[in-house]
């Protein structure tokens, strides 16, 4: 590969590679030896970060986008893909029949909210916002070719295939076909409306937005405030309490978002801040979340260690990039620069 074609593509690699790493590794779902885990599931993770962020920047749309496609991708992996969301026994743990499942859908009002903040935020926009930093020459343009784009998509779709061939076997388990469709409604339905609120822009509002590291810290404030517990309470009283906590966290987080986003001064920096503050509140909860395969406290502390370490460096040099002058759009193929900065319905 030449070293030319190599810079084009280099942001959509990075893209493939970050969100296993962030949805994965940094959380502390797998340890620092379960790596041949982490590529196999590479395709669904890295193949479905880079089909939000193509489809949304090659038809002109920008976050609130890419934010519906990714709760679309969240539902689709845990629910059709692996079947989380319904398995009573998954892992050989049951996860589902807490004080918030609901026996109608077969499903776990909390698991569902977590599994939506999961992938919605970290899985997918986390590692796109990161990514999208350290190129702002080609922030808001596309990074794959038709044929590139193509292939993704057959990986993504290979990926889910291993996933959910592997899971059947390993699980024996396949939900109803009623479930399959209720949910597949849902899932269509966010897809349609993700390309329904970026049709226009909304007018921007007096004031100006809060300076980036106030919105890091927010950031980083919010998502801990739901995952602090989360984490820390066992107790089965407090599912419903933590379904009450997402809501509000969500409600708040896309007001103030908003809200900020249509004042004077809000640019990519404060986008990069949001994910920068969800990234440290992975780092911190990786330790005391345990790894899915259990195994050695030691080597899991260890293992947490690296992956933080390696997620701040990330950041460090993502934060080189945002803080210096600003540079034109390589292209002018997508006008979603503007639209990139303000909320679009």
């Amino acid at each position: 590969m030449s070293a030319g074609r190599f810079r084009r593509v280099a942001p959509a690699l990075g893209l493939f590679v970050l969100a296993p790493f962030v949805g994965e590794f940094l959380l502390g779902n797998l340890t620092i030896g379960e790596f041949g885990i982490g590529i196999l599931l590479t395709p669904l993770y890295g193949g479905g970060a880079l089909l939000v962020r193509e489809v949304a920047r090659r038809t002109g749309r920008g976050w609130p986008t890419m934010v519906l496609l990714a709760a679309a991708y969240a539902l689709t992996e845990e629910g059709p893909i692996d079947q989380l969301l319904w398995n009573d026994s998954y892992a050989d743990q049951d996860l589902l029949r807490g004080d918030s499942y609901l026996p109608t859908l077969g499903m776990n009002v909390e698991l569902t909210t977590t599994i939506l903040a999961l992938h919605t935020v970290w899985s997918i926009c986390v590692p796109i916002a990161i990514i999208e930093t350290l190129v702002p020459d080609r922030r808001t343009t596309p990074w794959l070719r038709t044929p590139g784009l193509v292939i993704t998509a057959i990986m993504y779709l290979a990926g889910a295939g291993l996933v959910f061939w592997g899971t059947l076997a390993e699980e024996r388990f396949l939900a109803p076909p009623a479930q399959f469709a209720g949910l597949g409604l849902v899932i269509v339905a966010l897809v349609v409306l993700a390309f329904h609120v970026g049709r226009r822009l909304r007018p921007p509002l007096a004031g100006r937005a809060p300076s980036p590291c106030l919105v890091g810290l927010a950031a980083l404030g919010g998502t801990s405030v739901w995952w602090a517990p989360a984490v820390l309470v066992t107790a089965g009283w407090y599912e419903w309490v933590g379904v009450a906590v997402w809501c509000v966290t969500v409600a708040i987080g896309v007001f103030l978002v908003a809200r900020w986003s249509r004042q004077e001064g809000w640019d990519g920096r404060h986008i990069f801040a949001l994910a920068a503050g969800a990234t440290f509140t992975y780092a911190w909860v990786s330790f005391p979340n345990r790894p899915e395969s259990g195994g050695s406290a030691t080597a899991d502390l260890i293992g947490n260690s690296v992956f933080a370490v390696v997620a701040v460096l990330i950041l460090l040099a993502a934060a080189r990039v945002a803080t210096r002058p600003p540079t034109p759009p390589a292209s002018d193929a997508t006008a979603a620069v503007g639209k990139d900065e303000l909320p679009l319905s």
